[in-house]
This record gives structure tokens, sequence and C-alpha cells, in this order.
């Protein structure tokens, strides 16, 4: 199963790589710039295999580069907020 099978396993995977950001000492704006970049790759490279992804997917597209910004922010915080329920 791929990790953009499910959308539980792919806020696991991004709490993973977030925490391993925050231990090598990137700094917030750092975070959130990656986590753009992440997102605007995968609206426009990555098909959507479920419900959850084909929105943000969409919701990026509509998106003007600040609402984007928001968009990333948004998701480095879910998974922060979700703590180590991946786990």
């Amino acid at each position: 199963m791929s990790i953009l099978d499910n959308f539980d396993s792919w806020k696991g995977f991004l709490g993973d790589r977030l925490e391993h950001a925050e231990g090598q000492g990137y700094d917030q704006k750092a975070i959130s710039e990656i986590a753009f970049q992440i997102g605007g790759y995968l609206a426009e490279e990555v098909e959507g295999k479920n419900e959850e992804e084909r929105i943000l997917a969409e919701l990026w597209k509509v998106a003007d580069e600040k609402e984007q910004h928001a968009i990333a922010n948004m998701m480095v915080k879910l998974v922060k907020q979700g703590g180590n329920d991946h786990k």
C-alpha cells in the first residue's frame, strides 16, 4: 500500500518528517517553506488517491500563493496537533 492510499498514513508520514526537520534544527519558517514546496509538488504531480487528497489538491490549485502558504501551515499544524497518534 502506498503512503498516499490512506490519509492517516500520510499525516503520519508528514509528522515523522516534521519531527526529523525539527530535530535537525529547522525553524518554523523553514518548515513552512518545505511544506509549501511539498504541497505544490503534490497538487501538480500526484493524483489524489482518496477524497481528502483530492480536496486538498483542488483547494491548492484555486488558491493564490498566500493562501497556499496558509494551507501548508495548516497541514503542519494538523500534524503537530495529531501528536504521535500515527505511531
